[in-house]
C-alpha cells in the first residue's frame, strides 16, 4: 500500500492503476463479444513501444545512476516498469498463442495486455507530472 499513498502531493499513481485497469476491463469485454478485434500488428506494435521503453529507462538508469529522484518520481517508474514488463508479458503470450475471438482466455489475457500498455502510457504521464510539477 505504500506505492498508492505517496506523501508528495502530486502523487497519480492511484489514478494511472484505476485507469488503467478501467482500460483492460473494457478491451476484455470488447474482445469477447467480438466487438473489436486483436490482430497480430497491434501487438507487435506494443511489444516494440514496450521494448522501445525498457531500452530508454535502461539508458536513462546508465546515464544518470548517481541522481536522486524523489519517493513519488520513483513509485511513477516502478509502475512504468510493471507495465512494460506486462505489456511485454502478455503481448508475447499472445503472439505465441493466436488469438480467438470468442475465447474467455484470450479476452482475459487481451485485457491484460491493454491494461498493462495503458499503465505504461498513464504512469508515464505520471512520471512526467512528477517530475515538472513537484517541488
Amino acid at each position: 500500500m505504500r506505492m498508492l499513498s505517496c506523501d508528495c502531493r502530486c502523487n497519480c499513481t492511484l489514478a494511472a492503476i484505476i485507469l488503467s485497469a478501467l482500460a483492460g476491463v473494457l478491451a476484455a469485454f470488447l474482445q469477447v463479444t467480438a466487438v473489436i478485434t486483436v490482430t497480430p500488428v497491434f501487438l507487435w506494435v506494443t511489444f516494440g513501444i514496450a521494448v522501445a521503453y525498457l531500452v530508454g529507462l535502461l539508458v536513462a538508469a546508465a546515464r544518470g545512476g548517481g541522481q536522486d529522484f524523489s519517493q513519488c518520481q520513483c513509485i511513477a517508474l516502478n509502475t512504468v516498469l510493471v507495465g512494460i514488463l506486462g505489456t511485454i508479458l502478455f503481448s508475447l503470450v499472445l503472439l505465441a498463442v493466436g488469438i480467438v475471438a470468442t475465447s474467455v482466455v484470450n479476452a482475459i489475457i487481451v485485457g491484460l495486455t491493454v491494461g498493462f500498455f495503458a499503465l505504461i502510457l498513464t504512469a508515464t504521464a505520471c512520471l512526467i507530472r512528477n517530475l515538472f510539477d513537484c517541488r
